[in-house]
């Protein structure tokens, strides 16, 4: 039997959780799930990993696909999604990195195999842990079947669910995190609003309030045109991104970047970063700049609301090129990691 340790599950959908999800429900009587008996989070939800996991998969392969697993466990398989806690801890709560950065070159170490989700991110493991090639296996994430572009009728539909959205509009979906690059985005947003007509917005997806984004950015002000749309309902995501010009997420740090896969498979083109594991996602199906540069950003924003025959092109390009992403590949190359690792 392999056990799988989903203790993270008690947390938010985010993309790790979105990962165990697909993954486990395709290999459904293959596995058999791991976790306390009540969700536990922080220090005490650490507490059982290290020290009540071992014990109840003693003699059975452990896979932990959340980042982290128990050091007693060598008979184990980790996912490591990325290594931002490791690249830049200056990021994150000091408790948080002081922990990844400790246990994560541990486990590195110890287990039998690594996964992770990008090129990208296996060059930063092998550099940050020391540890051999042969030991990490690349299994790009997938998408789900129902990002697909939707038609009008749906767009329209939810946009009167949410009853802010605009109809002419470019999505960012983020949160307040630095890596996210939300300040740069929204002077980008400034300066090439100038340019733009008056009907086009920018609207934020998963990010907290304005009060919080004036207070997380340090800006004077919240530039023109702007719908802070908070929390979006995953079964309205493919219509948001169906309905929008393109998706803007020129993140700094991105171990995969799913939303640039989802917006791609929903027909939305995205204006991504020409940094960090990103490229290998959206390849020449989407516009890629310099993160750091609002002025190039600014312009990859104006050039795609302006050129609609590129606009059409590379969205052609992005629905193709998403096919290439599938959970049931992904499913299936994880499951003989586990089986070869299971019989070492």
């Amino acid at each position: 039997m392999i056990f799988v340790n989903v203790r993270s599950q008690s947390a938010g959908l985010t993309g790790v959780q979105r990962y165990i999800c697909e993954l486990c429900g395709r290999m459904r009587g293959k596995i058999r799930a791991v976790f306390p008996q009540h969700p536990l989070r922080g220090f005490k939800g650490h507490a059982w990993e290290q020290l009540v996991l071992p014990g109840l998969t003693r003699g059975h392969l452990l896979w932990s696909p959340a980042n982290t697993g128990p050091i007693a466990t060598g008979y184990q398989v980790l996912t490591v999604h990325d290594a931002a806690s490791l690249d830049h801890p200056e990021w994150f709560d000091t408790r948080f990195s002081t922990w990844y950065r400790s246990i994560t070159p541990l486990l590195a170490r110890r287990v039998s195999r690594l996964i992770t989700v990008s090129q990208f991110s296996k060059r930063r493991l092998l550099e940050l842990t020391g540890i051999a090639e042969s030991r990490i296996a690349v299994i790009p994430n997938g998408v789900d079947e129902r990002f697909y572009p939707r038609s009008g009728d749906e767009i329209r539909n939810m946009r009167r669910k949410t009853g802010t959205l605009p109809e002419n509009y470019l999505l960012s979906v983020c949160s307040l995190e630095p890596r996210k690059n939300l300040p740069r985005l929204l002077r980008a947003w400034d300066l090439s609003a100038q340019r733009l007509p008056d009907d086009v917005w920018l609207v934020i997806a998963g990010a907290e309030g304005k009060d919080n984004i004036f207070r997380a950015t340090r800006l004077e002000r919240i530039p023109r045109r702007v719908v802070f749309a908070g929390f979006v309902a995953d079964r309205d995501l493919p219509a948001l991104y169906s309905g929008a010009i393109a998706l803007l997420y020129p993140s700094i740090y991105e171990g995969f970047g799913l939303p640039a896969l989802e917006a791609m498979a929903a027909g939305t083109v995205p204006i991504v970063s020409n940094t960090t594991a990103l490229p290998e996602v959206v390849g020449e199906a989407g516009l890629q700049v310099d993160p750091v540069s609002i002025e190039e950003l600014a312009d990859a924003i104006v050039r795609i609301v302006e050129d609609g025959e590129l606009r059409a092109r590379l969205a052609r390009r992005g629905i193709e090129r998403a096919r290439r992403f599938t959970w049931d590949r992904a499913a299936e190359a994880t499951l003989r990691v586990l089986t070869e690792a299971a019989a070492d």
